[in-house]
């Protein structure tokens, strides 16, 4: 008998602990249909109700993770996260919808029946049909990224990517598998010429940060302030609200290819729009010093994928980094890592203990503004 009840209770002490490893196993982060890791959550305010933020899509974890974090004190907030393929389905039971990479066109939107506020996790919003949104009375919003430090993260990933291009990363990776000393024989960023492709909050935050390497700036964007002084973001102590220029040679949209002949490196910093869809084109890249380095921290679409393929195989691109790519997530058997010259990282320029938890809060403060019927602050309104 005492054999027996020392083996029953061997028995439940395994089962217990195979319910803890399952119950860790599936993730309070993920959600399924009917259950939610904020489902118990009861509004400590009984006259409001509970004020609900979807995260579309399992990409980018860290910000929904992040916001939940910071917004566990408050019980009248619910924050969850589904499969992108189940947004549609579930889209009309939420406030707040923070898009990350999911395309929201009007099929989408129509679902959105108690949808405020669409926002993005930082800057891009091309994935959104703005008009479609305004229509259907959705506030659509970017998070500024001078003030989060997203533009900052993003300008260093840019320095990183130039770098280790220069410094031909990948070759040094093979010589230290074949115990060579020396080899290769890299390049320096001084005295190089850098082409910021679009002077937005990155581009000023990559020209500052460039400055101290001693190298020539040139950038184009839309228009320049009149006084011929870069405005900078207010992440940046000035006088009077403007630093020395930071750019050599200033020009507009029309003159980015005969910046392209004159940079050693070229920077793509534009957002993402109608007119700005495969803007490295062919005759784009032709243009580029033979040798010239590409970088792209901005969106794949930028990148006229065969364009850029024709010019590393024949060798007039002397080298890509990008951390974005036409398709995402990236395809590891894609023809265009075959080349040494080419770095690809998986899309986390802006992915930052820094820039997502100053992100978070962001989203946070916003989803207890709606819930307080507060005017909205900390994000940029676009309709």
């Amino acid at each position: 008998m005492l054999a027996w009840c020392i083996k029953r209770q061997i028995a439940l002490a395994s089962a217990k602990n195979l319910i803890l490893g399952l119950t860790c196993f599936s993730s309070p982060l993920t959600w399924s249909a009917g259950m939610s890791s904020m489902a118990e959550k009861k509004d400590v305010d009984n006259d409001k109700p509970i004020t609900r933020v979807l995260f579309c899509g399992p990409h980018f974890p860290a910000s929904q993770i992040y916001t939940r974090e910071y917004l566990e004190k408050y019980p009248f907030i619910q924050v969850d996260d589904v499969p992108l393929e189940q947004v549609p389905d579930h889209i009309g039971n939420y406030d707040l919808c923070v898009s990350k990479n999911m395309r929201f066109d009007s099929n989408v939107l129509s679902c959105a029946k108690q949808m405020k506020l669409i926002m993005q996790f930082g800057v891009g919003l091309e994935g959104i049909d703005i008009d479609a949104a305004t229509k259907l009375g959705i506030k659509v919003a970017r998070i500024p990224g001078d003030a989060t430090g997203n533009a900052a993260s993003c300008a260093e990933m840019a320095i990183y990517l130039m770098l280790g291009l220069l410094r031909k990363q990948n070759e040094m990776q093979i010589s230290v598998k074949q115990k060579m000393l020396g080899e290769p024989i890299g390049e320096t960023l001084l005295g190089k010429t850098v082409f910021i492709m679009g002077f937005g909050n990155i581009g000023i935050d990559l020209a500052k940060r460039l400055k101290p390497f001693d190298v020539k700036i040139i950038a184009t964007k839309r228009s320049w302030p009149s006084n011929s002084e870069v405005l900078i973001p207010k992440a940046f102590p000035t006088q009077n609200g403007v630093v020395d220029d930071l750019v050599d040679e200033k020009g507009s949209h029309g003159d980015i290819y005969e910046f392209a002949s004159k940079a050693d490196i070229v920077v793509c910093c534009l957002s993402m729009n109608k007119e700005t869809v495969g803007i490295v084109s062919k005759p784009f890249i032709s243009s580029m010093k033979k040798g010239a380095i590409l970088v792209n921290i901005a969106r794949g679409g930028l990148l006229d994928y065969e364009a850029v393929v024709q010019h590393l195989e024949s060798g007039h691109l002397g080298g890509l980094g990008i951390d974005v790519a036409w398709k995402e997530p990236f395809d590891p058997n894609d023809p265009v890592l075959k080349f040494k010259n080419v770095i690809l990282t998986p899309h986390v320029a802006g992915v930052t203990e820094h820039s997502y938890r100053s992100m978070a809060k962001v989203v946070g403060d916003v989803a207890l503004q709606l819930h307080a019927g507060k005017p909205l602050k900390g994000i940029e309104l676009v309709n």
